[in-house]
């Protein structure tokens, strides 16, 4: 499976509002071996990853269009119009289908408070502008990370889902129990007719006895003389 893993093209979105950065990257990038697409602002990487902001007229241009969109790392920039890196971090650690995904903040700035704030939010890193080739070599362990853990939950549900069904399958064997209820009346015939037998035998007890009596001789009288 980590095979697999390593063999794969991963895929980035990078986002930055200056055309000469957003170059820059995406070349770095392409140069590392990943498939990249760039937007420049943090409303079309929502967009783009697919939540839809206000203005739903916003059109994305990626670099393979008929390939399904799956982002397995976003690089931003921090200080963009609009929306900046910072808010793209919490938006997309906010939901719950993208917060895994690890995103990295770039910035021309080396403020650590804005740093740390950034990482305690949930940023994988944070690179100074300008980005070299060597701060590439840092993306790939967090997207394998990421990766790693998908798969170990994909597999648990994959085992619960299996389990759930088992249980299910199981269910009408139990269920065949509720015949011992049927079972009742033919009980119930049966001590009836112990009952009846047992009414039928007295009465040809007594019917015998009766008999008996008629049978035997009566006692004779005395004879005076």
């Amino acid at each position: 499976m980590a095979l697999a893993i390593a063999e794969a093209q991963f895929h980035v979105l990078a986002v930055d509002d200056s055309l000469p950065d957003r170059k820059l990257i995406e070349r770095l990038l392409k140069t590392s071996s990943f498939q990249v697409t760039t937007v420049d602002s943090g409303t079309k990487a929502l967009e783009f990853l697919g939540l839809h902001g206000e203005d739903a007229s916003i059109s994305v241009h990626a670099d393979h269009l008929d390939v399904e969109v799956n982002v397995n790392l976003i690089i931003t920039d921090y200080c963009m119009p609009g929306m900046t890196g910072y808010d793209l971090l919490k938006k997309i650690k906010e939901s719950s289908s993208l917060r895994d995904i690890p995103v990295v903040i770039m910035s021309s700035e080396n403020i650590p408070s804005r740093i740390n704030r950034c990482l305690e939010e949930g940023a994988n890193e944070f690179f100074l502008k300008p980005v070299r080739l060597s701060d590439m070599s840092k993306l790939k362990p967090h997207i394998m990370k990421s990766r790693c853990k998908e798969h170990y939950h994909q597999e648990e549900e994959d085992d619960l889902l299996s389990n759930s069904d088992s249980n299910t399958s199981s269910n009408p064997t139990n269920n065949s129990s509720g015949t011992d209820t049927i079972s009742n009346p033919t009980n119930n015939s049966s001590d009836t007719t112990d009952n009846s037998s047992g009414d039928s035998s007295s009465a040809r007890k007594r019917k015998a006895e009766a008999g008996k009596d008629e049978i035997s001789p009566k006692t004779s009288r005395p004879r005076h003389s």
